[in-house]
């Protein structure tokens, strides 16, 4: 007879379910555009970090040929 008192906590589905589909669906949406637009913000400063890498390294390996 415990077991039936007990309350059990919403899930993440039930908690949505309450709500209309197309709310749903536009929250959903928004959120992975959001995630996609930070995956390409980071890919792009990882991107220029590596430019600016080869081009330093490229730089110096030819002044040290140069030099030498």
């Amino acid at each position: 007879m415990v077991f039936a008192l007990t309350k059990v906590a919403p899930t993440v589905v039930d908690s949505l379910a309450d709500y209309p589909h197309g709310f749903v669906v536009a929250c959903v949406t928004i959120v992975a555009a959001v995630l996609i637009w930070l995956v390409v913000k980071v890919l792009k400063w990882t991107l220029w970090l590596l430019l600016i890498t080869v081009l330093l390294v490229g730089g110096a390996a030819v002044v040290a040929l140069l030099l030498r």
